[in-house]
């Protein structure tokens, strides 16, 4: 299809891409779209967005006034803030990437599943057989990822420990994987991670490719696996349905060739494409520091060719490229779209999961990480949850459509209850859409999933494992409790309505003793009190409670210390207190100070 670039004085352009950062004034895109900032203030005006010339709006904001304009439009990897825009800049020299400029890349292959049903060995079975070089001595080292060759094209494969991993990556905004390959064991069948591989796998909208390994064992049964998948909503062709299912055997490489084969089909029919002369863009797999060498990073190039002397910068680390080992241990002078490698020159390390990008100058990329590190505190500080009630706002304003959620049960009748009454809420505007149910408590891998899809954790009589609740919050992600099913889905029905109510819980600020009534004018009473917990603030809530029943909720009208005027008394002091259109004090009563917070069901 071709698409009109910015037209002003009638020009024309060829079919070509914006490419969009993740953030960027308004200022920079006027310049992008080729207008005038009004006029790309008065298109968003149209959107309802009320915004200055200066101001940082994100891409799908700024996607608004380019399908105004008729431009096609892509996301650039996230570099955070000021790197975005230097980062989509460098692409080419206006922002716009010529769609000639792309060619096909490798396909970037994930291998997920229970343990002890032969990840490693699968991926041992594949490497020995279709590593070249191995007069070199193989690989010499592990860096967290391979190629293979097979058919004259190359298939990368990303060695992480499991889900978790593969999620906590995509949980900090890189979409790395293009295939996900689901191990099952014949003779075991769909185990309890199975169930979350596939759960994480669908999450991250990726092909799923299932291989039933140890058919070399006397008790595999590939018919009980595949019966297995169609429980999960996973058809394999054989019966009827669209996903690849291939028997393999990682002890004796039978159908090794035939599961690479089906992979590079997967691959052609995605179409995998990268621009291999721009700036190179990637993913930091994982980083460690060597005792000799210093830190070393392992990066996944996605777009662009990687050199030597290059200056990268990745999350809040810097440096310019000093040497490339290849995953055989091979040094190189660059690293092309779709390959993984291991890089020395950081300055610090980066983490896993980080976006790396190249920039032009030593300057530009001491710049972005000083920017980053001074925004870094200031971004953690304002880490807040999505929130039920955030997700009504967002269903109502049209920016989303399905309500995402993990569910975390006691027993697993309780999931399939709970998990059908969700599913067969529906609405207009939106939809739940379940990425996870299982049994017991919330676990980190449930918190890291949630985070990485946009998700709201509902807990059905479970707990949380121990320090699940600190990542939670440091992640922004709400976890909700419920003891009552029918109370859980009218939340979520109400979400979906658009009607959510907010639930508060009554905090008690604390208690004061009446110990003396002093008369006033105009008959008014004041309770001579000693505050005997917390404290007594002047703008809170009062209880009146005689004998532990309460008698009147009301305000304060008047606190004081002797004769001053306070705002708070603490414990252990003496005060005055008059309230708002209560009189009726006897010695003993107990005034308690409360307010209603705000708070998860």
């Amino acid at each position: 299809m071709t698409t009109d670039g910015p037209n002003r004085g009638g020009r024309r352009g060829p079919s070509r891409t914006l490419v969009l950062p993740q953030t960027l004034s308004v200022k920079h895109l006027s310049e992008l779209v080729d207008q005038s900032p009004v006029d790309v203030i008065k298109q968003l005006m149209r959107n309802g967005i009320m915004v200055s010339m200066n101001q940082v709006i994100n891409h799908e904001v700024a996607a608004l006034v380019t399908a105004a304009y008729g431009i096609r439009t892509r996301v650039a990897e996230p570099v955070a803030e000021k790197g975005a825009l230097v980062g989509a800049a460098i692409r080419s020299g206006n922002g716009f990437e010529e769609d000639t400029a792309l060619a096909l890349r490798p396909p970037v292959v994930t291998i997920l599943g229970h343990v002890d049903h032969g990840k490693t060995s699968l991926l041992d079975s594949i490497r020995n057989a279709h590593v070249a070089d191995r007069e070199i001595g193989g690989i010499t080292q592990h860096i967290g990822a391979y190629q293979v060759d097979y058919q004259d094209q190359k298939i990368t494969f990303l060695d992480t420990p499991g889900h978790e991993a593969f999620t906590s990556i995509r949980s900090r905004g890189a979409r790395v994987t293009d295939i996900a390959v689901l191990v099952v064991a014949a003779d075991d069948g769909i185990m309890p991670q199975t169930e979350e591989a596939i759960d994480h796998a669908r999450a991250a909208e990726v092909p799923i490719v299932v291989a039933i390994n140890k058919m070399d064992l006397p008790g595999a049964d590939p018919e009980r696996v595949k019966r297995q998948l169609s429980q999960h909503n996973l058809l394999v062709e054989d019966w009827g349905g669209d996903i690849i299912s291939v028997p393999v055997s990682a002890r004796t490489g039978e159908g090794i060739d035939d599961l690479l084969e089906n992979l590079l089909v997967v691959a052609e029919i995605a179409e995998l494409k990268a621009n291999p002369t721009s700036p190179a863009s990637g993913v930091i797999i994982e980083a460690k520091l060597d005792r000799k060498r210093g830190p070393t990073a392992t990066v996944l190039v996605q777009s662009g060719t990687l050199g030597v002397g290059d200056y990268v910068v990745a999350g809040t680390s810097w440096g310019r490229v000093k040497a490339i080992t290849n995953d055989r241990g091979r040094i190189v002078k660059e690293v092309v779209p779709g390959a993984p490698a291991e890089l020395l020159g950081f300055g610090s390390l980066p983490e896993a999961g980080d976006l790396m990008a190249v920039l032009p100058t030593e300057r530009m990329a001491r710049s972005i990480v000083h920017d980053r590190e001074r925004l870094k505190s200031t971004q953690q500080s304002q880490v807040r949850a999505l929130t039920l009630e955030e997700v009504v706002k967002q269903i109502d304003a049209g920016d989303i459509k399905e309500l995402n959620l993990v569910l975390k049960a006691d027993v697993q009748g309780s999931v399939e209850a709970v998990r059908q009454s969700l599913e067969r809420l529906t609405d207009a505007e939106a939809r739940v859409r379940i990425l996870h149910a299982g049994s017991g408590n919330v676990t980190e891998s449930d918190v890291l999933l949630a985070s990485a899809s946009n998700a709201i954790i509902v807990a059905f009589s479970v707990g949380e494992e121990m320090g699940v609740e600190r990542v939670a919050d440091r992640m922004g992600v709400e976890i909700r409790h419920y003891g009552i099913i029918y109370q859980l889905i009218d939340d979520v029905e109400q979400a979906l309505h658009g009607m959510l109510e907010p639930t508060f819980t009554d905090v008690i600020l604390g208690q004061a003793e009446v110990r003396e009534i002093f008369p006033s004018r105009r008959n008014v009473k004041i309770a001579g009190c000693r505050v005997i917990e917390g404290r007594i603030v002047r703008g809170a809530a009062i209880r009146v409670m005689r004998e532990g029943k309460t008698l009147e909720e009301t305000g304060i009208n008047s606190l004081r210390h002797f004769r001053d005027e306070v705002n708070e008394i603490t414990n252990g002091m003496d005060c005055g207190i008059l309230l708002t259109d209560f009189n009726d004090f006897e010695l003993g009563d107990i005034l308690q100070a409360h307010r209603q917070e705000r708070s998860q069901r």
